[in-house]
């Protein structure tokens, strides 16, 4: 069963994003956590909240083996795009924008076998009591 975790809105080019989002993509979470934290670039913290969180999610509400999992894909896209203005000479305005990106990660992995509750069977103790009353 595959599992998504999206991250909307985050302060980064997705170009910049894409590049570290490429280096993990097609591992295991635990491996892929595991490079995102000794990547020196500034867009692996989100990346790795997106994998943390869709880990998180699959364990807790798909009830799948956090050791089984791997991530299925990962794409970075453009988010809303913030309209600045940057002082120029002569009194001018530049205009510029800061892009934002939407990280999406799936994950899948195999499923943790349930535990079946067994039936309470009456304590012997309690029949011989019922017995006893009567």
């Amino acid at each position: 069963m595959s599992v998504l975790a999206i991250a909307k809105g985050v302060r980064m080019s997705p170009r910049k994003v894409g590049v570290v989002a490429a280096l993990v993509r097609g591992r295991t979470v635990a491996d892929a956590l595991v490079i995102l934290e000794h990547t020196p670039r500034r867009s692996a913290e989100p990346v790795a909240k997106v994998i943390a969180s869709a880990r998180a999610n699959a364990e807790h509400n798909h009830n799948l083996k956090p050791a089984t999992l791997r991530i299925v894909e990962i794409s970075v896209s453009p988010g809303q795009r913030l309209k600045r203005y940057r002082p120029a000479a002569r009194g001018r305005a530049n205009p510029f924008q800061r892009r934002t990106s939407h990280i999406r990660v799936v994950v899948d992995g195999e499923a943790r076998v349930s535990k079946k509750v067994a039936e309470k069977a009456p304590k012997a103790d309690s029949v011989k009591a019922k017995k006893e009353t009567k």
